[in-house]
């Protein structure tokens, strides 16, 4: 077996980012910008209003002065004259200021009556002008990699992009095995259960910016099992769920090696999860996860997300970490790492971990429950409540 560390870094040597694909900007949202954009315009353009109000002078703006409005200015409707002595012009948020004025008074500081406006005894401070290129400059960088949010996709609009240079997503093909399973919503025989692996993967892909290829239950036997990885054999990555331990039924590996798999490595020290398996088959990376749930979806977030990452461009490495205090004590570990379901709550200092009390393989319940793993080195000794330790939140 080898350490969780060793075996990502395998798994992560599998996983190259996919090709550069240009795709429209509303279509972009939670992409990976593939290289940096730059701005192709200044913004603001111009000098424009902040406020509602009357462009002027600075010199002539004074408590109780008078001023001859000569114009309008309206955003997208520029006033094309120039403000003189004595002069202002009636201007609204967003429209260009007009030359020769200086200031913005704000209208709620000005009487009006016709042409003439007098500003008022108590006048604000402010000149409320935004400058030409006061929010970028051309030229001025959206750095990548990075996911785009919504706030990205406003500046990349802003600075004038109709499409965006974004990575492929990777396509991940879950081929769940074994004769005891059945699909949702069929009938299972006495001795048969629901696959649901596949169906939490396929989320969990989908969520991080892969696209989940879900293909058909591969029975136990050699040809169904091929036949099921001839059909992955255009995906950047095949994850089969079950199959990779070391029973007489459990043919994956057996399988994947007549197709051509070179393996990077079998059995990891960690639970849930030991009977993991990676490598390279022809064109894609495989993944063999356990079949257990709880230990497939675990492996999910340690192993497939970190993939998935590195297939999009993005930082390859662990999952996050953050430290956590622990609110119960805890016995000595075993030989393996082991990934805890936890949950969190608030603590007067930093967030307090519980680990559940059950932290059986296959109990989805409690996955479903947890809002972290917490994690424990192999051969950890007993450690008391109130100490700090690792979790990943999920």
């Amino acid at each position: 077996m080898i350490s969780v560390n060793e075996a990502l870094e395998a798994c992560l040597a599998l996983s190259k980012p996919t090709e550069i694909e240009a795709v429209p900007l509303q279509q972009a949202c939670g992409r990976v910008l593939a290289r940096p954009i730059t701005a192709t315009r200044d913004q603001p353009p111009f000098s424009s209003s902040a406020m509602d109000g009357y462009a002027a002078r600075t010199e002539d703006v004074a408590a109780g002065a008078t001023l001859t409005v000569i114009g309008e200015a309206a955003a997208g409707h520029a006033f094309d004259g120039v403000i003189g002595q004595g002069q202002a012009a009636r201007i609204f948020t967003g429209a260009p200021v007009p030359e020769g004025a200086s200031r913005v008074v704000i209208q709620e500081d000005v009487t009006r009556d016709g042409d003439q406006i007098t500003l008022s005894d108590a006048l604000d401070h402010g000149f409320h002008i935004r400058p030409a290129g006061g929010d970028f400059c051309v030229g001025t960088e959206l750095a990548a990699p990075r996911i785009l949010t919504p706030a990205d996709i406003a500046l990349a609009a802003s600075m004038n992009h109709a499409t965006l240079p974004v990575h492929r997503k990777p396509v991940i093909a879950l081929i769940a095995t074994g004769d005891e399973l059945v699909q949702p919503g069929d009938t299972p025989g006495p001795d048969q259960i629901i696959a649901s692996n596949s169906y939490g993967l396929k989320a969990l892909v989908e969520a991080n910016g892969g696209e989940a290829r879900l293909l058909p239950i591969a029975a136990d036997t050699l040809d169904s099992l091929s036949q099921m990885l001839s059909l992955a054999a255009d995906a950047d990555l095949i994850v089969t769920i079950g199959g990779a331990s070391v029973g007489d039924h459990d043919l994956v590996a057996r399988v994947a090696a007549a197709e051509g798999l070179e393996r990077s490595f079998y059995k990891v020290k960690m639970r849930p999860g030991k009977p993991l398996m990676a490598g390279r088959m022809g064109k894609s990376a495989l993944l063999g996860l356990p079949g257990n749930p709880v230990s497939s979806m675990v492996c999910g977030h340690i192993f497939l997300l970190p993939m998935i990452r590195a297939f999009l461009g993005l930082a390859a490495g662990p999952a996050p970490r953050e430290k956590a205090q622990l609110a119960v004590d805890l016995p000595e570990n075993g030989p393996r790492d082991h990934y805890m379901r936890a949950e969190l709550s608030p603590g007067p200092s930093r967030v307090l971990v519980t680990p559940f009390d059950n932290q059986d393989s296959s109990l989805l319940t409690v996955l479903a429950m947890s809002e972290a793993l917490m994690i424990r080195p192999a051969g950890q000794d007993a450690i008391p409540a109130g100490t700090l330790v690792d979790i990943i939140r999920l």
